[in-house]
């Protein structure tokens, strides 16, 4: 009996867990991302560093709007022929000004994501960490000939 009521407190838990965590939708992708009513594509640059491996170098965008009420957003995606041992850098920028850095490891199968905090609040008051429009730059250490991978 002690083992199914702990089981239960267990599961309940996990369950409040799970649907108290929210991701804030306004992340940056590869594809369109509309910003006030209109798109933007990703801009995209390969910076030779020697003749087997370039910095590629990916601006997109994301929007936090201002009644945004959850707390995370995050930058994601696929590098197709990564170099191994180069982590992916996230640089977050607002009106040319920068307001983030980071950086996140690449998984085995090419994909990496990185999880910021967009909305911080506790029981008194709510702090707006990002609030508008953005531009994120995204280098990548990749193979130049994808027949090197």
């Amino acid at each position: 009996m002690k083992k199914l009521i702990l089981f239960s407190s267990v599961l309940s838990m996990i369950l409040v867990l799970f649907f108290s965590a929210d991701s804030a939708f306004a992340h940056p992708h590869f594809g369109q991302v509309m910003i006030n009513g209109h798109t933007h594509e990703p801009q995209t640059e390969i910076i030779p560093l020697n003749g087997i491996i370039g910095l590629e170098k990916s601006t997109v965008f994301f929007h936090a709007p201002q009644d945004n009420a959850l707390p995370w957003g995050f930058v994601e995606g696929k590098v197709a022929n990564y170099v191994e041992g180069y982590p992916v850098i996230i640089q977050i920028f607002k009106d040319n000004d920068a307001v983030h850095f980071a950086q996140t490891n690449v998984g085995t199968d090419g994909t990496y994501e990185y999880k910021f905090r967009v909305l911080s609040s506790d029981n008194i008051s709510t702090n707006k960490i990002f609030e508008g429009n953005y531009s994120v730059k995204i280098f990548k250490v990749v193979y130049l000939n994808q027949n090197i991978i």
